[in-house]
Order: structure tokens, then C-alpha cells, then sequence
């Protein structure tokens, strides 16, 4: 009865935790020129930067990160694959705004689609994909709006797979890192598109091949040092809205700026985030995942304890200077005193908490390693024996 109060006890603790809003560090110091802007790193998704981050803007293509991360979880699912050959539609061929002139009928694989999305933001490329996922772009602008709401999304709507301008077509800044931050953790294979500078699609026409020049629509590819993504987006709505991603010396840092004034403005205001971001931030690897960090005592088990190892890996953004070092990083573990077997490998066994000058700065469930066994009769007159020997 002990062990199942403990047990639920630190299982509430952890539901807890994962309830707890993600953490925001407030920098007083940047003034972006933009409706909207967010400053986030990704791996803990710390906020390092918001301005106006909630108030609901039209995102233009940025949307298709949506778009995106919804094709590479089919991908993964295996609903769809990379050499699947997909049909244009006449619909998906009609698209207005950018696009990379698809005709109907054209047959074209899903991974030059995925490419011609990302790198040229291909509002055909999108429905053509759209259409092949969940039959109709409708259909799957539901799935969209799902998963917006699955990652608590709160105040974004989809009406289309593209961006195009449509009434209550609508999301903010702090969503648009949300979906960013899903996107590139879930799927870091999509920056071996979104670093693609120039290609070229090649249509298969009926009176011959044309070529379609694919540039990309992200100048920070160009313009700022450890730029890997993500996504552009323009219309005479929307203005100019960018979601960039960028790493420097393990750091990875997500800049939403919306409703930029121009083309240039945006570029630059992502940029000044992350100047910002990697001049007062570093991340500190830590344990990695499955490390065992201590063992628990086995009532009635085949083995007299157990191993706890750590259920993800842990790595912690700290502010630069020298109290943040990590050899001042201290942890403690909980556990139960004991535990009565069986127990299961992946179990709940406890928490590990890391502190530095007693701020906590990160913490990881911790899980039992392996299977172990109720003792049997011969167990444990086995270890009787060995007891009164």
C-alpha cells in the first residue's frame, strides 16, 4: 500500500510538471520592428524573447510548416513514402500566388513536392501533397487544425494547406514556434531541404521537359552564420512573416517575426533575436539518455535492487557567465525507499532534479531499467541460506 502511494504520488508530480507553461526568460533589451515576434530554443522551449507573441495575424506560407510536419508524421507512419508518384490535380495545378507551375496530370514524386514547398514555398506543391494525404485539401486542413490544437495551438485557425489570404485563416507568433519547434525536433531531416539553396525541377511535358528554377525564399541562408531554416511567408495582408532556425556551438534557436513592414525588415529582425540569443546563451550537455543515476531496493524480487536510468537526455540553456558554469550544477534524487517486485522495465520509479546555486534548471523522470521478477520459493530459500552461512 506504501509503494502504491509513493508511486502515484510522483506520478501527480510528474503529470505536473507536464502541465507547467513553457518557461519564459523576458529581454527588455530588443525592439523588434514588426506586429509580432518571438525569440524561443527549441530543446527546452524557453522563451528568451516575446513581443506581442499572441495576437492573432495572418501567416501567409508560413503555414506550411504545418504543411510539413503533417507530410514527414505520414512519412513516418508510412501512409505515404518518398518515391510514391503523385498525380497533379487541376485544382492543385491552379494555385495562385508562388508557385512552381505544376500542370494537371503531371506525375511528380513526393520528394521533389516536399522540396519545391520548402524551398520555393510552392503553394501547388502543397495542395498536390494535401490532396494525396487525406484525399482533399479540406479533409486535410482538418488534420492541420488537429494537430494545431493537439500541440496547443490556442489561437490558430487553418482554412488552407498554402498560407494563401482567407478569411480566419489565422495563427500568432507563439504558435508558429510551437509548430516550428515540433517540426525540426521531430524531423531534423528537414533542414537538408531547407538549407538548399538553388535547384531545379524538371517537368515532363508533353512537347518536352521545362525546367522550373528553385531558389530559396530564406536570404538568412546567405546572410547569417549557422542559418539551417525554416520558412517564409508574404501576401499584401499578412505583410512579411518569417520563422528562421539557427545553431551555433550546439545552441538552436527559433525567431518568429509576423507582419514585417518589407521583405528586407523581417530578415534583419530575425537576425537581431538571434544575435541576442547566442551572445547571452549557451547550452550545457548533460546526462544522456538511459544514463543510470542509482539504484532502489527489491522487496520479494528475483535481485536485491534495481537500476533507475534517466528517461530522456538532458541538456540545460544557461545564461553565460560564471555562475552558470556547469561544474556548479548540482542534482537530487528521488525515489521510493524501496519498491516490491515485479517490476517492469520503463516503469515510473522517481525523479532526478538539477539545480545550480539552488535554481532549478531541469528535470527528468526516471525509469527502471529492466525487468525483475517476483522471487520464487526456491529464490528465496536459496537466499535464506546464503543469509544464515
Amino acid at each position: 500500500m506504501r509503494k502504491k502511494r509513493i508511486l502515484a504520488f510522483l506520478f501527480i508530480l510528474i503529470i505536473m510538471g507536464n502541465v507547467i507553461n513553457i518557461p519564459i526568460i523576458k529581454a527588455n533589451s530588443l525592439e523588434i520592428n514588426a506586429k509580432s515576434a518571438l525569440l524561443m530554443e527549441p530543446t527546452t522551449g524557453t522563451i528568451l524573447f516575446e513581443q506581442n507573441a499572441h495576437e492573432s495575424l495572418r501567416p501567409a506560407s508560413v503555414t506550411k510548416i504545418m504543411t510539413l510536419l503533417l507530410i514527414y508524421e505520414a512519412l513516418e507512419e508510412g501512409k505515404i513514402h518518398w518515391n510514391d508518384v503523385i498525380t497533379v490535380s487541376e485544382r492543385a495545378a491552379g494555385m495562385g500566388g508562388s508557385q512552381v507551375f505544376l500542370s494537371p496530370e503531371e506525375e511528380i514524386d513526393v520528394a521533389t513536392l516536399v522540396k519545391s514547398i520548402v524551398v520555393a514555398s510552392g503553394n501547388d506543391a502543397s495542395v498536390a501533397m494535401a490532396e494525396h494525404i487525406a484525399g482533399s485539401e479540406e479533409t486535410f486542413v482538418q488534420l492541420m487544425n488537429q494537430k494545431a490544437k493537439e500541440l496547443g495551438m490556442k489561437n490558430t485557425h487553418f482554412v488552407n494547406s498554402s498560407g494563401l489570404d482567407a478569411d480566419g485563416h489565422m495563427t500568432t507568433a507563439y504558435d508558429v514556434a510551437i509548430m516550428s519547434r515540433e517540426l525540426i525536433t521531430r524531423f531534423p531531416q528537414i533542414h537538408e531541404f531547407s538549407t538548399i539553396w538553388h535547384d531545379n525541377l524538371v517537368h515532363q511535358r508533353k512537347k518536352g521537359e521545362e525546367v522550373t528554377d528553385l531558389t530559396n525564399t530564406n536570404r538568412l541562408l546567405k546572410w547569417y552564420e549557422g542559418a539551417n531554416g525554416l520558412k517564409t511567408g508574404s501576401t499584401s495582408k499578412a505583410l512579411y512573416c518569417l520563422s528562421g532556425t539557427a545553431e551555433r556551438n550546439g545552441l538552436k534557436l527559433i525567431a518568429v517575426v509576423m507582419a514585417a513592414p518589407d521583405h528586407k525588415t523581417r530578415f534583419q529582425e530575425v537576425m537581431k533575436m538571434f544575435d541576442y540569443g547566442f551572445a547571452n546563451y549557451e547550452m550545457v550537455e548533460g546526462d544522456k539518455k538511459g544514463t543510470v543515476v542509482g539504484r532502489i531496493p527489491l522487496i520479494k524480487g528475483m535481485e536485491e535492487e534495481v537500476e533507475v536510468i534517466l528517461e530522456k537526455e538532458m541538456n540545460f540553456l544557461l545564461k553565460k557567465g560564471a555562475q552558470s558554469k556547469k561544474e556548479n550544477m548540482e542534482y537530487h534524487v528521488e525515489t521510493p525507499p524501496s519498491i516490491e517486485a515485479p517490476v517492469k522495465a520503463g516503469d515510473v520509479a522517481g525523479e532526478i532534479i538539477y539545480k545550480i546555486e539552488e535554481k532549478e534548471i531541469g528535470r527528468s523522470p526516471l525509469l527502471i531499467k529492466k525487468d525483475v521478477q517476483k522471487a520464487n520459493f526456491s529464490y528465496m530459500i536459496h537466499q535464506l541460506l546464503d543469509y544464515w552461512l
